[in-house]
């Protein structure tokens, strides 16, 4: 390395310095934050948005994240640094990245070390990421850090390793993910032109040359006009591969998967299925990976652009998803499902079994109650005739006036999360497609935590993924039906650690 490259990255480590000393004087009493989640993945302090650099690394987990440490709230991007043994137990690290050179660094807000993801390269952990900086030309680049330790990441001498995009007029050229396919590493970037979605697919020997294959897929006219966090990998035989995308303008759906076949020669992806990945309002960005289990796991950012964001006034933003398994269906839909090891959180445990209620009728369930719960409802839809909903009511305040519901509808197989009256956020109703199991009935399996509830409904063939904000003195948990009568056949409960 050269005693200017040296130089920069002795400016590059200095920031981190900075940032990870401010980011301690910050910390103290924000763990006494009622808003504060108990099992899930948060910035020690400051903003937190898309989940990057998801690996499992020398038998690790490391999470890398966008985060601006200073204020809660978005900034010059640098990279936040997490990991764990388990997916349960996460230890917070280092900041990993700073703006520090030209192609990250800017006068304004609109600048830093976008989003990417990590590979291992023989043993070097190494970064790609996007360099962003409003008002240069070209706005944004694609780069490179590496570690020896896992900790310390020095950029690249040679960055931008990709100096723009192929093309002239497009719309973004950011997020690149990248894996490694019969000997040769693989990157696709997302992009957008012509009011189309579209991902760039490059590939390179050596992470640092990179050649052109392409536009992998694009929009069918139907899926937004940028496609921003791609994330292209085989998923059950190696011909399978899927396709999960965040596309922007496309009103309420904030992420897709399509499911098909990845041509590497030709580099074309030819999908034949598409459809929503999750269908609650605060799921975006997500991020897969292969664990040294062979399973294909995923993460989100547990957050959506413009949204009101009441932790913001308590000195932190932002948060992930549960660690989450992807299996691919025959047919080519996806299921996720909580990984195994969240059963390690599992304390106290209450059951609940045949309860049955007539329509119009509320039930507080004796003995279940917190804001961190682990719930398994499975209701007998035949049972409660053709035009019932029913359901649970979710952190209940005493008084009835605060809770979240979730309704199943028999007569349009519709499910729903409504936040309408869950406190100090954002009200709507999230609402999915759900038809029955073959046994004819319905699963809900939620998870609470003291500002969010995700929920995985028929073992994860649909997710549902909001944040709530409820008082913390609203713990209550209540069975209702409407139109009908609701057949509870059982419910698990445990409190989570």
């Amino acid at each position: 390395m050269d005693q200017q490259a040296v130089e920069r990255n002795k400016a590059h480590e200095e920031r981190i310095e900075q940032a990870n000393a401010f980011l301690k004087q910050k910390v103290d009493g924000l763990e006494e934050d009622s808003y504060r989640l108990s099992y899930h993945l948060m910035p020690p302090a400051g903003w937190m948005n898309d989940p990057n650099g998801l690996i499992f690394y020398k038998d690790e987990y490391h999470v890398f994240y966008q985060h601006f440490p200073y204020e809660a709230k978005w900034g010059p991007m640098h990279w936040g640094h997490a990991k764990s043994k388990d997916l349960v137990n996460w230890e917070h690290l280092p900041v990993a990245l700073a703006p520090s050179e030209f192609y990250d660094t800017g006068e304004n807000s609109g600048h830093g070390c976008w989003s990417g993801s990590a590979v291992d390269d023989n043993g070097h952990l190494t970064l790609i990421y996007t360099g962003h900086v409003d008002g240069r030309t070209p706005v944004e680049v694609q780069c490179l850090a590496t570690s020896t330790d896992g900790l310390i990441f020095r950029k690249e001498a040679g960055n931008p390793v990709i100096a723009g995009a192929p093309e002239e007029g497009g719309l973004g050229f950011r997020d690149p993910k990248v894996w490694r396919h019969a000997g040769a590493w693989y990157m696709v970037v997302g992009y957008g032109k012509d009011g189309l979605g579209k991902v760039q697919l490059y590939t390179s020997e050596n992470l640092r040359e990179w050649r052109h294959l392409g536009v992998a897929a694009e929009s069918d006219g139907t899926m937004g006009d940028m496609w921003e966090c791609p994330d292209l990998f085989p998923l059950g035989s190696l011909d399978d591969h899927v396709l999960v995308i965040s596309p922007m303008n496309m009103g309420t759906t904030k992420t897709m998967y399509l499911t098909g076949k990845l041509n590497y020669e030709t580099g074309q992806f030819s999908y034949g299925y598409k459809e929503r990945l999750d269908y609650g309002f605060d799921f975006y960005a997500p991020q897969t990976f292969m664990d040294g289990h062979g399973r294909r796991i995923l993460q989100g950012w547990m957050n959506i652009w413009g949204a009101k964001m009441p932790e913001q006034e308590r000195g932190w933003m932002g948060a992930f998803t549960l660690p989450r398994e992807l299996k691919l269906n025959a047919d080519g839909t996806l299921r996720m499902e909580p990984v195994a090891e969240l059963q390690a959180l599992r304390g106290a445990h209450q059951r609940v079994n045949g309860l049955t209620i007539g329509a119009d009728t509320e039930v507080a369930l004796a003995g279940v109650h917190g804001d961190t719960l682990e719930l398994i409802a499975v209701f007998d839809v035949a049972k409660a005739g053709g035009a019932a909903e029913f359901g649970l009511l979710l952190r209940c305040s005493e008084d009835g006036t605060e809770y979240t519901k979730v309704v199943y509808s028999a007569a349009e197989r519709k499910l729903s999360v409504d936040r309408t009256h869950s406190g100090a956020g954002e009200a709507g109703v999230s609402e999915a497609p759900l038809t029955p199991m073959a046994d004819g009935r319905v699963k809900l399996h939620l998870f609470l935590d003291r500002s969010s509830v995700e929920l995985f409904a028929n073992d994860g063939v649909k997710t549902v993924t909001n944040r709530i904000y409820p008082a913390a003195a609203s713990l209550g948990i209540k069975l209702f039906a409407e139109k009908g009568e609701a057949h509870l056949e059982s419910l698990d409960a445990w409190v989570l650690g």
